[in-house]
Protein backbone atom coordinates (compact mmCIF):
# COMPACT_ATOMS: atom_id res chain seq x y z
CA UNK A 1 0.00 0.00 0.00
CA UNK A 2 1.46 3.91 -0.69
CA UNK A 3 0.00 6.37 1.23
CA UNK A 4 0.28 10.09 1.07
CA UNK A 5 0.30 12.43 4.12
CA UNK A 6 -0.33 15.81 3.48
CA UNK A 7 0.21 17.69 6.50
CA UNK A 8 1.77 21.51 7.41
CA UNK A 9 3.04 19.19 11.22
CA UNK A 10 5.72 17.44 10.67
CA UNK A 11 5.10 15.67 14.18
CA UNK A 12 1.90 14.61 12.98
CA UNK A 13 2.95 12.76 9.51
CA UNK A 14 5.56 11.40 11.98
CA UNK A 15 2.39 10.10 13.70
CA UNK A 16 0.25 8.95 11.13
CA UNK A 17 3.27 7.41 9.16
CA UNK A 18 4.37 5.37 12.51
CA UNK A 19 0.52 4.29 12.56
CA UNK A 20 -0.11 3.67 9.28
CA UNK A 21 3.50 1.60 9.73
CA UNK A 22 2.29 -0.30 12.46
CA UNK A 23 -0.77 -1.52 11.24
CA UNK A 24 -0.61 -2.14 7.02
CA UNK A 25 1.81 -4.24 6.08
CA UNK A 26 5.06 -3.21 4.05
CA UNK A 27 3.02 0.26 3.14
CA UNK A 28 4.89 2.61 1.80
CA UNK A 29 4.36 6.06 3.63
CA UNK A 30 4.72 9.88 1.36
CA UNK A 31 4.86 13.08 3.01
CA UNK A 32 4.01 16.53 1.91
CA UNK A 33 3.91 19.93 4.10
CA UNK A 34 1.52 22.16 2.11
CA UNK A 35 -1.09 21.92 -0.53
CA UNK A 36 1.27 22.82 -3.16
CA UNK A 37 3.51 20.21 -2.42
CA UNK A 38 0.94 17.66 -1.66
CA UNK A 39 -0.95 18.06 -5.61
CA UNK A 40 2.65 17.65 -6.96
CA UNK A 41 3.20 14.42 -5.24
CA UNK A 42 -0.28 13.11 -6.46
CA UNK A 43 0.49 13.94 -10.11
CA UNK A 44 3.92 12.68 -10.18
CA UNK A 45 3.52 9.25 -8.49
CA UNK A 46 0.14 6.23 -7.33
CA UNK A 47 -1.46 6.66 -4.42
CA UNK A 48 -3.74 4.21 -2.95
CA UNK A 49 -4.89 6.78 -0.53
CA UNK A 50 -4.02 10.42 0.38
CA UNK A 51 -4.67 11.99 3.89
CA UNK A 52 -5.52 15.63 3.80
CA UNK A 53 -5.22 18.28 6.42
CA UNK A 54 -7.86 20.63 6.59
CA UNK A 55 -5.85 23.81 7.72
CA UNK A 56 -2.40 24.65 5.87
CA UNK A 57 -0.50 27.58 4.80
CA UNK A 58 -1.88 28.94 1.48
CA UNK A 59 -4.46 26.52 0.16
CA UNK A 60 -6.15 24.72 1.94
CA UNK A 61 -7.22 20.98 2.68
CA UNK A 62 -10.50 21.73 0.64
CA UNK A 63 -9.03 23.69 -2.11
CA UNK A 64 -6.76 20.87 -2.22
CA UNK A 65 -9.08 18.27 -2.80
CA UNK A 66 -10.86 19.99 -5.30
CA UNK A 67 -6.77 20.13 -6.93
CA UNK A 68 -6.33 16.61 -6.31
CA UNK A 69 -9.71 16.13 -7.77
CA UNK A 70 -9.64 18.28 -11.05
CA UNK A 71 -6.46 16.53 -12.21
CA UNK A 72 -6.94 12.44 -10.87
CA UNK A 73 -10.99 12.28 -10.32
CA UNK A 74 -10.45 8.57 -8.93
CA UNK A 75 -7.72 9.03 -6.13
CA UNK A 76 -9.07 8.47 -2.92
CA UNK A 77 -8.80 10.78 -0.29
CA UNK A 78 -9.45 10.72 3.38
CA UNK A 79 -8.89 13.92 5.54
CA UNK A 80 -8.01 14.23 8.76
CA UNK A 81 -8.61 17.16 10.82
CA UNK A 82 -9.00 18.68 14.41
CA UNK A 83 -11.67 20.72 13.28
CA UNK A 84 -15.51 19.61 13.89
CA UNK A 85 -17.06 17.31 11.36
CA UNK A 86 -20.11 19.22 11.69
CA UNK A 87 -18.22 22.17 10.01
CA UNK A 88 -15.83 20.39 7.41
CA UNK A 89 -16.72 17.22 6.74
CA UNK A 90 -19.93 17.33 4.39
CA UNK A 91 -18.17 20.34 2.63
CA UNK A 92 -15.12 17.81 2.57
CA UNK A 93 -17.30 14.95 1.29
CA UNK A 94 -19.20 16.88 -1.60
CA UNK A 95 -16.08 18.14 -3.00
CA UNK A 96 -15.14 13.98 -3.30
CA UNK A 97 -13.41 12.98 -0.17
CA UNK A 98 -13.92 9.60 0.68
CA UNK A 99 -13.97 10.11 4.49
CA UNK A 100 -13.02 12.95 7.37
CA UNK A 101 -11.69 11.79 10.04
CA UNK A 102 -11.13 14.02 13.73
CA UNK A 103 -7.68 14.39 14.99
CA UNK A 104 -9.51 13.61 18.33
CA UNK A 105 -10.32 10.56 17.44
CA UNK A 106 -8.51 7.26 18.48
CA UNK A 107 -6.16 5.47 16.46
CA UNK A 108 -8.22 2.28 15.63
CA UNK A 109 -10.97 4.66 14.22
CA UNK A 110 -8.51 6.70 11.68
CA UNK A 111 -7.37 2.48 11.02
CA UNK A 112 -10.68 1.67 10.52
CA UNK A 113 -11.34 4.71 8.08
CA UNK A 114 -8.29 3.80 6.14
CA UNK A 115 -9.18 0.40 5.72
CA UNK A 116 -12.75 1.26 4.31
CA UNK A 117 -11.42 4.23 2.26
CA UNK A 118 -8.85 1.25 0.54
CA UNK A 119 -12.09 -0.96 -0.12
CA UNK A 120 -13.91 1.83 -2.32
CA UNK A 121 -15.76 2.76 0.78
CA UNK A 122 -17.03 5.73 2.35
CA UNK A 123 -16.54 6.61 6.04
CA UNK A 124 -17.78 8.98 8.18
CA UNK A 125 -18.56 8.79 12.06
CA UNK A 126 -21.90 7.78 13.83
CA UNK A 127 -22.11 11.17 15.20
CA UNK A 128 -21.95 12.68 11.69
CA UNK A 129 -24.38 10.41 10.59
CA UNK A 130 -26.57 10.97 12.84
CA UNK A 131 -26.86 15.04 12.67
CA UNK A 132 -27.01 14.22 8.65
CA UNK A 133 -29.77 12.47 9.26
CA UNK A 134 -31.27 15.02 11.44
CA UNK A 135 -31.05 17.56 9.45
CA UNK A 136 -32.88 15.47 6.64
CA UNK A 137 -35.48 15.13 8.86
CA UNK A 138 -35.50 18.28 9.51
CA UNK A 139 -34.78 18.11 13.44
CA UNK A 140 -31.60 19.93 13.29
CA UNK A 141 -31.29 24.07 12.94
CA UNK A 142 -28.05 24.78 10.09
CA UNK A 143 -25.30 27.32 11.84
CA UNK A 144 -25.30 30.33 10.30
CA UNK A 145 -21.64 29.65 9.09
CA UNK A 146 -22.74 26.36 7.55
CA UNK A 147 -24.90 28.65 4.86
CA UNK A 148 -20.97 30.20 4.38
CA UNK A 149 -19.42 29.13 0.67
CA UNK A 150 -16.28 27.30 1.60
CA UNK A 151 -14.19 30.46 0.58
CA UNK A 152 -16.25 32.50 2.85
CA UNK A 153 -15.60 30.25 5.54
CA UNK A 154 -11.97 29.84 5.40
CA UNK A 155 -11.85 33.81 5.28
CA UNK A 156 -14.01 33.94 8.22
CA UNK A 157 -11.41 31.96 9.87
CA UNK A 158 -8.71 34.25 8.68
CA UNK A 159 -10.49 37.05 9.89
CA UNK A 160 -11.24 35.22 14.02
CA UNK A 161 -7.51 34.79 14.16
CA UNK A 162 -6.80 38.24 14.20
CA UNK A 163 -5.38 38.55 10.71
CA UNK A 164 -6.56 41.63 8.29
CA UNK A 165 -7.90 42.33 4.86
CA UNK A 166 -4.62 43.01 3.88
CA UNK A 167 -2.79 40.02 5.64
CA UNK A 168 -5.69 37.75 4.02
CA UNK A 169 -5.27 39.12 0.69
CA UNK A 170 -2.05 38.23 0.85
CA UNK A 171 -2.15 34.91 2.43
CA UNK A 172 -5.06 33.87 -0.43
CA UNK A 173 -3.59 35.65 -3.28
CA UNK A 174 -6.90 37.69 -3.55
CA UNK A 175 -7.17 41.31 -3.99
CA UNK A 176 -7.99 43.62 -1.11
CA UNK A 177 -11.00 44.67 -2.54
CA UNK A 178 -11.84 40.80 -3.65
CA UNK A 179 -11.08 39.75 0.14
CA UNK A 180 -13.48 42.94 1.76
CA UNK A 181 -16.06 41.67 -0.96
CA UNK A 182 -16.35 38.60 0.99
CA UNK A 183 -16.27 39.41 4.50
CA UNK A 184 -18.90 41.97 3.41
CA UNK A 185 -20.58 38.80 1.77
CA UNK A 186 -20.18 36.48 5.77
CA UNK A 187 -21.37 39.52 7.84
CA UNK A 188 -24.74 39.70 5.83
CA UNK A 189 -25.34 35.92 5.59
CA UNK A 190 -24.30 36.05 9.04
CA UNK A 191 -26.28 38.86 10.74
CA UNK A 192 -22.74 40.00 12.79
CA UNK A 193 -21.25 43.60 11.61
CA UNK A 194 -18.23 43.48 13.61
CA UNK A 195 -15.02 41.81 13.08
CA UNK A 196 -15.62 41.01 17.17
CA UNK A 197 -18.48 39.34 16.68
CA UNK A 198 -17.24 37.22 13.86
CA UNK A 199 -14.61 36.25 15.96
CA UNK A 200 -16.65 35.51 19.15
CA UNK A 201 -18.85 33.20 16.96
CA UNK A 202 -15.89 31.56 15.43
CA UNK A 203 -14.70 30.81 18.98
CA UNK A 204 -17.71 29.63 20.31
CA UNK A 205 -18.48 27.19 17.38
CA UNK A 206 -15.04 25.88 17.34
CA UNK A 207 -14.00 27.80 13.58
CA UNK A 208 -10.40 28.69 14.55
CA UNK A 209 -7.99 26.64 16.93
Amino acid sequence: MKALIIDDHSIVRRGLASLLQEHFKDVVVGEAGDAYEGLAAVLKDQWDIAIVDISMPGRNGLELIQDIKREKPDQPILVISSHAERDYALRALKLGAAGYVSKQSAPDVLVTAVQRVLAGRRYISTALAEHLAGALAGETNAASHETLSNRELLVLRLIASGKTVKEISSDLSLSVKTVATYRSRIAEKMGLSTNVELTRYAMQHGLVE
